[in-house]
């Protein structure tokens, strides 16, 4: 039994699996119950509660047992429940009677020496003292540390209660600056006409920055398995060369295919697009590079430093690329084997991006490919292909081309330079000396993979606690279900099975077999043994629908570009 003292009314809490029971003074008012049941009702998954028992409250539990939800909320920042009275309140207003911070000021409050510091709106707010008390855990903040945290909040519906705001407000220390916010912004911006990135669209300040020009960033690892389907906005980036500026109105896919008398082209507007019937797909992209620093801890590799998060799941809208390709008269394959992409995407030569998949693949039934133009729900982000991009299910997501502005049918590969030199896999005998492209066919359909997303490498751990708690990702290419997840806190010597994400196993269910194209999401708790040894090493490995499993160590897929990074995934902890 624990007691949170610090609330002006007492709430005790006793915990156990699945359940949280709570027991307050009669004195609770039924009114004051009801105005906390919107913020309650966001929070119960973050306490991870499938019940919620309140004691001596007669018939309207649920209103109770929310207000004491929001009380508990409330104690563990040191504040009461502040509850609406139609006062008109706002969080982050400006305030008169407050200081102002540039936001200079506040990116230097990004650390627990300093203090930690986040703007909202109008308003500064020191968190400090709420950081271990965050329901997300504090590395979720952190993430926000010196920043604006609009662009988090956005992310989180539980944020939009009204107490919540109530109780950041309780952390109130000064106002912003906005101009100071609106220079760094331009700051950032370049005014050079001749700059091929002076375009570049806004992005989310949580994003782990690999690279400014092209911009590469992937999600942060705390943030990768919050939810089944990722958010766009973290959603990970991956660019070769400067987002393109597309006018919707002038946009114009064309399909080039061949004919009885040679090559006819077809051309489609967006609205040509939307005419014809539409299809939604939930689907994993996972750029080739993911986890690519495992392989280069064996050895250097050429490419960006991938951690965990170049790896996203989605819902996609668009119109099916067979459709696409009846209407322009491809019946099937007619000699044809392969159906190419090119981007609107250039460098300064006026090379575009480009990439090709099995014609087989493009024409199959089964296959899902699309012509996404929304992405949950919304029309795709400019770094996510705006106005049409590939989607290709299963397969790698560079073959997935964004900003599509062609779409070749031909006997041959594409020869561009992503198609012809680069992601390919090679032996670990095979380096810069010695390659040969020809003689390793490009990647397409990828094999499957497993990440611990938390804890992190190097987290302290609590021996007295008793048990560890585990969350990551696992996902096959070729819509080939994940069936299992084992995962070990000793090296590997004994294993345990992971609870597969609930979401995502009814949704696997529910595809037919060969087109479970999304990924797993899995969690497990593992007793500690009596003599925890001062050090740990996770690991995880995943089994898909196929039984194939993950290779035991980096060092046996190592291949010059580091790319297929698919083995264990390893990660060391600390006891206290």
């Amino acid at each position: 039994m624990m007691t949170l003292s610090d609330c002006t009314r007492p709430v005790e809490l006793c915990l156990s699996p699945g359940i949280l029971l709570v027991a307050v003074p009669k004195a609770v008012t039924m009114a004051l119950a009801s105005r906390a049941l919107r913020v309650a009702r966001q929070f119960r998954s973050a306490w991870s509660c499938t019940s919620l028992i309140p004691h001596n409250f007669g018939s309207k539990q649920a209103d109770v047992s929310s207000y004491i939800l929001a009380a508990c909320l409330a104690a563990a920042v040191g504040s009461d429940v502040i509850a609406s009275d139609g006062d008109g309140f706002v969080c982050g207003n400006k305030r008169a009677d407050l200081p102002t911070f540039s936001a200079s000021d506040i990116a230097k409050h990004d650390r627990a020496d300093t203090g930690i510091w986040v703007a909202y709106k109008e308003g500064v707010y020191d968190v400090t003292s709420f950081l271990q008390q965050h329901p997300g855990g504090a590395e979720k903040l952190m993430l926000a540390a010196g920043k604006q945290i609009d662009p988090f909040w956005a992310l989180y519906a539980q944020h939009k209660a009204e107490n919540v705001q109530r109780l950041l407000e309780t952390l109130r220390i000064g106002n912003v600056d906005a101009q100071s916010f609106a220079k760094q912004t331009a700051s950032n911006a370049s005014s050079d006409p001749a700059d091929p990135y002076r375009a570049e669209p806004s992005r989310h300040p949580g994003l782990v920055v690999n690279s400014q020009q092209p911009f590469n960033a992937e999600t942060p690892q705390e943030m990768i398995v919050d939810s089944f389907i990722t958010p766009n906005s973290i959603f990970y980036k991956r660019n070769h060369m400067p987002v393109p500026t597309i006018t919707p109105d002038e946009y114009r896919l064309h399909i080039e295919v061949p004919t009885s008398i040679g090559r006819r082209t077809l051309s489609l507007s967006l609205a040509d697009l939307g005419k014809l019937p539409q299809a939604k797909v939930v689907a994993t992209l996972q750029c080739a590079g993911n986890r690519r620093s495992d392989i280069a801890d064996v050895k250097p590799v050429r490419g960006l430093n991938w951690r965990l998060g170049a790896i996203g799941n989605a819902e996609w809208r668009g119109v099916y690329l067979r459709d696409v390709l009846k209407a322009a008269g491809v019946q099937d394959a007619q000699g044809a084997k392969h159906v190419h992409f090119e981007g609107l995407d250039a460098d300064p030569t006026g090379t575009v991006y480009g990439s090709s998949i099995p014609i087989e693949t493009a024409l199959s039934a089964s296959g899902d490919v699309l012509l996404a133009t929304h992405m949950n729900g919304e029309p795709l982000l400019p770094d996510h292909g705006y106005p049409v991009r590939a989607l290709v299910p299963g397969t790698v997501a560079a073959r997935s081309v964004k900003w599509l502005g062609k779409v070749v049918v031909d006997e041959f590969e594409s020869n561009s330079h992503w198609q012809q030199r680069d992601y390919r896999g090679f032996s670990p005998n095979v380096d810069w000396h010695n390659v040969d492209f020809s003689t390793s066919p490009s990647i397409q359909e990828l094999p499957v993979t497993s990440a611990i997303t938390s804890p992190r490498a190097g987290t302290v751990f609590d021996p007295s606690e008793g048990s560890i708690s585990l969350q990551g990702y696992a996902w096959s290419g070729g819509g080939r279900a994940v069936v299992r997840v084992d995962v070990s806190i000793d090296g590997g010597k004994t294993w345990h099975t992971a609870d597969l994400n609930d979401k995502a196993a009814a949704h696997a269910d529910s595809q037919p077999y060969g087109r479970v194209w999304s990924w797993m999401p899995w969690e497990i708790e593992i007793d500690l043994p009596e003599d925890t040894p001062s050090e740990l090493q996770l690991v995880c490995k995943a089994t898909d629908r196929s039984y194939n499993t993950q290779p035991q160590e980096a060092s046996s897929v190592w291949n010059l570009r580091g790319v297929l990074s698919t083995a264990w995934h390893r990660i060391t902890i600390q006891a206290k």
